[in-house]
């Protein structure tokens, strides 16, 4: 909640001057472009290092540098024009576009068609379903909006929130932490946390937003653009989309190949030693960058609409956000 309070400060302060979001071109006459990341590289960020390294970018005319997020955020510097894509969450957007003066930044493309998401426990415990959470330990970022979420599904199947003992903290290994007891239940996102709680070998019951209400099949994560950007430099802009969709679109039939491609490209050195990880979450994920979708990035704005008035009737956000406010599909387009 903080890094929220925090971004939406700091977002304030850039709108007193228009934000510029021009790339410029190397020696080599390819447009420079910079994509921040929401986190060290991990399997949502593939289509990016794929395009890369196998020259889809430059085949476009671009050059691409992928960095990490500022502590505020991949929203902060993409807003302020230091990049020009990031990553973010419909859920994370809702705050900042319920602003009065929302950050002038647009989701371009949906990374996954559906909401990956869901409640992993210890197997056996009884909670397969929202109302197993009564009376359980709960492991929360003491966030509302994911509060309100855990509630929601919950008093939908007839539980008491209040009989969740809400415990603050951010769990960087479930496995470890379920099994030493530590907490009941975890937020997860299956692709990363859900495979390797199964590559640790951890019983568990799981169960997925999706499946209690269809409200919370939003989008995350999705690609945002700077708005002056997007505005100045259109035929860029599909350009780096069109070639990142190619490297979606290699890791959805090549998953082994574009998990080799992930590690090695990692920077961070938070991919070390780990290729038979990544690969399985790979093989996960890659079925689940289109999906049902007519193509990789695509947004339906009956679902993001929905999702923007649950918050907004569920007393989340002050201002309602209007509708196919935040989104576009255009820049997908040939």
């Amino acid at each position: 909640m903080k890094k929220i309070i925090c971004l939406i400060l700091s977002l304030a302060l850039l709108f007193t001057f228009s934000a510029c979001g021009n790339a410029e071109k190397d020696g080599d006459g390819l447009t420079e472009i910079t994509i921040c990341l929401d986190w060290t590289p991990n399997t949502n960020h593939t289509g990016f290092f794929v395009a890369d390294k196998l020259g889809y970018y430059e085949e476009a005319g671009i050059k691409v540098s992928i960095v990490q997020p500022p502590e505020n955020g991949a929203e902060l510097m993409t807003a302020s024009g230091q990049a020009q894509f990031g990553i973010s969450f419909q859920d994370t957007l809702a705050d900042l576009f319920s602003t009065e003066n929302p950050p002038e930044i647009t989701s371009v493309a949906a990374i996954l068609q559906h909401n990956t998401s869901g409640i992993i426990s210890r197997k056996g415990e009884g909670i397969t379903s929202p109302k197993g959470l009564e009376g359980k330990r709960y492991s929360t970022w003491d966030w509302p909006i994911e509060q309100a979420t855990v509630k929601y599904v919950m008093e939908k199947e007839g539980a008491d929130f209040s009989k969740l003992q809400l415990i603050p903290n951010v769990v960087t290994n479930e496995a470890e932490a379920l099994r030493n007891n530590d907490t009941d239940a975890i937020w997860i996102y299956y692709a990363w946390a859900g495979v390797a709680c199964e590559k640790a070998g951890l019983d568990f019951d799981y169960f997925a937003f999706t499946d209690i209400d269809k409200v919370f099949d939003y989008y995350t994560p999705v690609i945002v653009a700077n708005n002056a950007f997007l505005s100045e430099n259109t035929e860029t802009a599909k350009a780096f989309l069109s070639a990142t969709k190619k490297g979606y679109e290699y890791a959805v039939t090549n998953p082994e190949e574009a998990a080799k491609i992930l590690v090695e490209g990692d920077t961070t050195g938070s991919l070390n030693d780990s290729l038979d990880f990544v690969t399985a979450s790979q093989k996960w994920i890659s079925e689940k960058y289109i999906d049902d979708a007519e193509s990789w990035g695509v947004f339906d704005a009956d679902r993001w609409n929905a999702y923007y008035s649950w918050v907004y009737s569920e007393g989340l956000i002050e201002n309602e956000i209007p509708e196919n406010f935040g989104f576009t599909n255009e820049f997908l387009k040939d």
